[in-house]
């Protein structure tokens, strides 16, 4: 997940609390971070999942992303929105995600979800055909069959293996060590990387990386803006907002195999 997507999804999330007037988050949270262990929630790792010992590195890294976005990638993605309709670009949004099928697949499988996995096979199918490549989603209009999220971090964290600190990224947004090594196995798991010289297939990746992340970025211009509003700490906020997150979604594939 590129640095759009990444840090606008972790801003949606924590911006309705900040909107409500809940107390900002503190810079370094592991003063938070549950003391008994045995009470945190499946997939957060001993620590708590909140410490951050390489925050002299993260911090510096977030500004880096944040100055990157103000420079590049919003006036970028402006100028893309302003020659391109809504619709348009919301379709393209729904391509890059029919394109990233097999991770999602792979990793419902690993947790053993079957009928997600194989719900996901049946909309790649029904979208790449009826749906133009992915262009359009018959698959949920005409079918019902919902899309099922999943990543190779998640199963990670599904099987309460440790995920290690907080790790901000470059480009990529935040992370931590664990959900960095998923990045790196889901990223495996691209077919065409196997098919094609490593300099021709890392080209395609950073091409499709950059026009997914200016699409949604496109579609999201005033997110940054509306957090940014009601966050004291933005790197905190992210940083808190990130963690939960990715805690919450383990807790609902938890709940969702019973």
């Amino acid at each position: 997940m590129m640095l759009a997507s990444s840090l606008l999804a972790v801003v949606s999330f924590a911006t309705p609390a900040l909107s409500q007037g809940a107390a900002p988050v503190s810079q370094n949270p592991a003063a938070q971070s549950p003391a008994n262990p045995s009470t945190q929630p499946p997939g957060e790792n001993n620590q708590g999942g909140y410490a951050d010992p390489i925050a002299a590195f993260n911090e510096p890294m977030f500004t880096f992303n944040l100055k990157l976005d103000d420079w590049v990638l919003r006036p970028v993605a402006s100028g893309y929105a302003t020659i391109t309709p809504q619709p348009v670009r919301e379709s393209v949004d729904r391509f890059f995600d029919n394109v990233h099928v097999i991770p999602r697949f792979a990793n419902n499988l690993f947790q053993l979800k079957l009928v997600e996995a194989g719900g996901e096979i049946a909309r790649f199918g029904i979208n790449s055909t009826l749906g133009l490549a992915g262009f359009f989603d018959p698959a949920d209009l005409l079918f019902g069959l919902k899309q099922h999220r999943n990543d190779f971090g998640l199963t990670i964290r599904y099987y309460d293996i440790p995920t290690g600190p907080y790790l901000m990224l470059p480009l990529m947004g935040p992370s931590t060590i664990g959900d960095t090594v998923g990045l790196v196995a889901d990223g495996a798991m691209d077919p065409i990387s196997y098919f094609v010289p490593w300099w021709v297939s890392i080209t395609v990746a950073t091409g499709e990386g950059a026009a997914e992340a200016v699409n949604y970025r496109s579609l999201h211009l005033n997110m940054f803006e509306e957090a940014d509003r009601y966050a004291i700490d933005l790197y905190g906020a992210v940083q808190d907002a990130y963690l939960q997150m990715r805690v919450n979604k383990v807790k609902k594939l938890h709940e969702e195999q019973w």
